[in-house]
């Protein structure tokens, strides 16, 4: 009888395998988990971690699913996804209401305000992305506007319709006469010339500014790159406001001059583009490379 409860206390001590197993493991678990929060915490990490641990905790770690520590920080990375789209929802939750048809009507309604144009503008049906060029007002017209601003244009009443213009180009003042017509048939009284070779709207755009500006006397044709070696640009070397004096007379006459797009003071000018009035453009670096002190033309 002795030998047989004596089996017994035995066999009642006899810790089973799977706990065995499952203990370790748990605290490891249990231990790398207390470790991550107190390190994301900013607290000390302890020296030692006791824990009484069970195939149950072990469970509780890894969600009863497998998903442990790494799911629970790539978790993070589909929460900063979820904010992203939040915003992309609020940014055309507020287009939406910008182009409802009450907000629309009530902006024509209220609209009490005019403006001039300082340079022909696309009208677009909308601020967005997806606007679609729907016409076009010329320089020096009055537009009704309605005060509204989105995405970097102007809403402005055109023919009892809600349009969007570029920012920038409206003024509360007339502005100023056009520069005047381009002669291509004056003459150069200054001494200057541009090298043969260049293209013919090269001539012209060169004999059209120095009649208008004579007191410009440096022109930059030929290099070793783009336009430029193959005759189609030139550098017209001025700066300040006469430089922009220069530009519009080029700009103002493009058509007649053969004249592709402009470059002046960090802006541009493109006949594509044209609507669009002049555009900034990024930091290049130095006063050169950004323009400042130079007219760049490029012809057809």
């Amino acid at each position: 009888m002795a030998d047989h409860r004596h089996k017994r206390d035995t066999d009642a001590r006899r810790t089973p395998r799977a706990t065995l197993v499952a203990g370790p493991l748990a605290l490891v678990a249990t231990a790398s988990v207390v470790s991550l929060g107190v390190v994301l915490g900013g607290g000390p990490v302890p020296e030692a971690v006791t824990a009484r641990t069970t195939a149950a905790d072990l469970q509780q770690v890894t969600d009863g699913s497998g998903l442990g520590i790494r799911d629970s920080v790539l978790s993070r990375s589909s929460d900063r996804s979820a904010v992203k789209g939040v915003t992309l929802e609020k940014e055309q939750t507020k287009l939406d209401r910008v182009l409802s048809p009450k907000a629309v009507q009530r902006a024509i309604k209220k609209a009490d305000t005019t403006l001039w144009t300082t340079a022909p503008l696309n009208l677009w049906n909308e601020p967005g992305k997806k606007a679609k060029k729907v016409g076009q007002v010329a320089a020096e017209r009055k537009v009704l506007v309605t005060g509204r601003h989105l995405y970097g244009r102007d809403e402005v009443v055109v023919d009892g319709k809600a349009r969007w213009v570029t920012k920038g180009y409206l003024q509360q003042e007339k502005p100023e006469a056009r520069p005047a017509a381009a002669s291509t048939a004056a003459s150069c009284t200054n001494g200057t010339s541009v090298p043969s070779g260049v293209s013919p709207n090269i001539v012209k755009v060169h004999r059209a500014v120095c009649a208008q500006f004579p007191s410009i006397t440096t022109y930059g044709t030929f290099r070793g790159d783009g336009e430029h070696a193959r005759g189609l640009a030139v550098d017209i070397m001025v700066s300040g406001d006469l430089g922009w004096q220069v530009a519009e007379f080029v700009r103002a006459n493009y058509a007649e001059l053969g004249v592709s797009y402009l470059i002046y003071s960090q802006r541009i000018w493109s006949v594509e583009r044209g609507g669009e009035g002049w555009r900034p453009m990024s930091d290049r670096g130095s006063a050169t490379a950004n323009h400042y002190d130079h007219v760049h033309v490029t012809t057809y």
